[in-house]
Formats: structure tokens, sequence, C-alpha cells
């Protein structure tokens, strides 16, 4: 059972996959759970509230982020493409969202970036949270961006935030990359717990993944929160190797950490 510290707690992109899983758990969190998308997702069940709201809109984000005492931000552009769209969701959405935090009082952030910042490491590496960006596409670029406004809004103003590199949260790898970054629903929900309920968060940046044998990050930095996941990708192992082709190392995608983002792009107009 999850440690309820919290009155009211918002969850941003509602709507969206890992939202939809969230919606659920992380009412084990609050007393109450405000959910928020830019797309009507139907009525609120006991102990939630709807607020439907633009990211891109200042004054809607205003209204979204006012009353709660913690934010798990999950909303805005979660695939690469044209920069426009990311641009008004995740960058100019990020900001809007900490500016509300600051003007009324919001002091703890979870924020889901993405292994994406650093998916231009190769797949041969183990990187730390102190690894430099290396960005593999305009969503990346954009988490990059999110991580940063999120330091200096703890810096200036004093709010904590776990920036959480979410690898691949599904019921299950799909494939032989996704073994190295696994996260399960219920590591997931786990993680954000942790980084909810720790007496000192700072700002944090966390590796979201299970206790996978094989991966290419080193999450002891994040010790401090207490997370401690119970899944692992090893079970599926044998299943996904069965199924899949060897990696093919001409290409790209089976080098580096990003995958099939690296080779995405670029946009037209």
């Amino acid at each position: 059972m999850a440690i309820k510290l919290h009155e009211k707690i918002l969850l941003t992109g509602a709507a969206g996959g890992l939202g939809k899983v969230l919606r659920e758990s992380l009412k084990q969190n609050c007393t109450t759970l405000r959910l928020s998308d830019v797309v009507d997702f139907g009525a609120a069940a006991e102990g939630e509230e709807i607020m439907l709201a633009d990211l891109a809109n200042a004054a809607q984000v205003d209204a979204m982020v006012q009353g709660v005492d913690a934010i798990v931000h999950m909303g805005g552009k979660s695939l690469d493409g044209p920069f426009e769209p990311i641009m008004m969701a995740n960058i100019l959405g990020a900001y809007n969202l900490y500016e509300a935090a600051r003007k009324f009082g919001v002091k703890r952030v979870v924020f889901a970036s993405s292994n994406h910042v650093t998916g231009f490491y190769r797949q041969d590496e183990t990187i730390t949270a102190d690894a430099p960006a290396r960005p593999d596409g305009n969503y990346g670029l954009s988490k990059a961006f999110g991580e940063d406004l999120a330091r200096y809004y703890f810096d200036r103003y004093g709010i904590e935030t776990a920036c959480v590199r979410i690898g691949s949260s599904f019921p299950e790898p799909r494939d032989r990359r996704m073994l190295a970054t696994f996260l399960s629903f219920d590591d997931l929900h786990r993680l954000i717990t942790a980084c909810l309920t720790t007496p000192a968060l700072g700002f944090s940046i966390i590796f979201g993944m299970s206790n996978n044998a094989v991966t290419w990050w080193d999450n002891s930095r994040a010790r401090h929160i207490g997370y401690v996941p119970q899944d692992s990708s090893d079970i599926f192992r044998e299943a996904v190797y069965a199924r899949t082709p060897p990696p093919d190392f001409s290409d790209p995608a089976a080098l580096h950490q990003g995958g099939a983002f690296v080779r995405m792009g670029p946009y037209e107009a």
C-alpha cells in the first residue's frame, strides 16, 4: 500500500497510455486525484476530479494546477515528430506548468522525462545521471529542456523535481532493446511513489527501469529516494530472443540507446 502524504495530486496526460495506468494506481497516494488532458476522456470516478487543459494555454494550466500539492506530469507529446507541436506541448507546456507551480506554491513535481534525452549514447556504454544530454530527436531535445527547466525552478524557487527518464513501460518487453529499458507498470508506480514520499527529493534525475540484468543506466545516484524495483525483464528474455532476429549492427538503431528514434526525421515543415 502506498504512503498517502498528499491531499490532492495532479496527473497530467491522464488519457495517455501510462496516464491510464497511473490513474488507477495513484489513487493510493492521495485523497483526491485531479486528472487532466487536452482531450475529453470521460467522467470522474470516486476520488477523482477532471480538468481539461491545453498545456500551451497558460490560463488553462493555471486553473489545472491551483489547489494541488504535488504534480505527476505525464502530459505532452510522447513520440518524435515535427518540432512545432512538440515545442508547444513539451517546451511551452512545461514552462507553463512550472510557472503555475511557482505561483500556487506547489513544491514537488514528478516530471516524465525520457531515455531519449541520452539516446545517442551507445548500447555498449553504461551512463550515470551526470552524463551530458545527447538527445536523439526533437522529442528528446524537448525533454532535455524540461530537465534544465526543472533544475532552474529548483535552484531559483525551491520546487523539488524528480526527472524520471522513463525507459519502456509496457506489460512486457516487445523486443531485445526493451530487455535493457523495461519498466513494469508496478515498478513505475513504486518509482513515482518513492519520488512523492522521499523526505528530501531536491533536483534528481532518475532512470525509469526495472531490475533488469542488462541495462545501460547506473541508477546509484538515485538511492536517496528509496526506489527498489521488484520486477525484471529477465523472465521474458528467452521468449524475446526466440521471436526476434539478432541485431544488425549496420543499423544505427541497433548501436544506440535511443533505438529507432536515432534515425527518424528530418521532418518536412
